[in-house]
């Protein structure tokens, strides 16, 4: 079976190691298409039952369109339909990570988290809960130290369980009462040719008035008039 991951996660939370490790010389390295932005991809080492594709993304703390880097990490997410992404969340610094692992949740693409540097976390003296960290986030989580070598061998495992699942749990509702409504009343309007996993992910950043989406998207003038004033009972919630 031919599976595509995409590797993500913030600056400095040793993605390079990861993705050396997992793929060892078999690797290709070039620019993404139309930027002067590395593209890195290869091949796990060691799989012999499934062809496995890593992507490793641009290091990013968000999918807001703003860096060059998260535009193409976005525009990969959301077109290039990986199979699983594999968000590498440093432990030592895991508040936060975990601002960019609720957005790539959001894209409706299936996560792993690789919980990395966990051995220096057990060091300290510490202890994350990861079996009730996976529950809240609705994905799984595997501990992990790139550097060493722990446990790319259950991550490899679980992304590609994940993988093979086909379906998996979309987004669970995280925000107030009010906002989750104003997403349900927009998922509905969305083009057809949206898929039903990121739906969610386009209605949400519609009511942000995303310039990239809004130039991506078709909307009647009924449902931008009724956008507009959900948007506006937002601000005053917000405010």
């Amino acid at each position: 079976m031919n599976i595509k991951f995409a590797l993500a996660g913030n600056p400095n939370c040793g993605k390079t190691t990861m993705f050396n490790a997992l793929t060892g010389a078999n690797q290709y390295v070039g620019n993404w298409p139309g930027v002067t932005v590395e593209k890195k991809e290869g091949k796990v080492k060691g799989n012999k039952e499934d062809n496995i594709t890593v992507v490793d993304l641009p290091g990013i703390y968000s999918l807001s369109p703003y860096t060059l880097e998260e535009v193409v990490s976005r525009d990969f997410l959301l077109n290039e339909d990986p199979d699983v992404i594999i968000d590498l969340v440093d432990a030592t610094n895991i508040e936060r990570n975990l601002y960019l692992t609720t957005q790539l949740i959001e894209t409706g693409v299936p996560v792993v988290i690789a919980l990395n540097m966990a051995d220096l976390i057990e060091k300290r003296g510490l202890k994350i809960d990861t079996k009730r960290l996976s529950m809240v986030l609705g994905c799984p989580i595997i501990e992990t130290s790139a550097l060493k070598g722990t446990g790319l061998k259950e991550l490899i495992a679980e992304a590609v369980k994940v993988a093979k699942q086909g379906e998996h749990q979309l987004p669970q509702s995280i925000f107030s009462e009010k906002i989750e409504k104003a997403i349900d009343t927009v998922v509905p309007v969305l083009s057809e040719t949206i898929t039903a996993n990121k739906k969610r992910w386009y209605a949400v950043k519609v009511l942000e008035n995303d310039e990239k989406v809004m130039n991506h998207i078709v909307l009647s003038s009924q449902n931008k008039t009724t956008i507009d004033s959900l948007r506006k009972e937002l601000e005053t919630e917000l405010d």
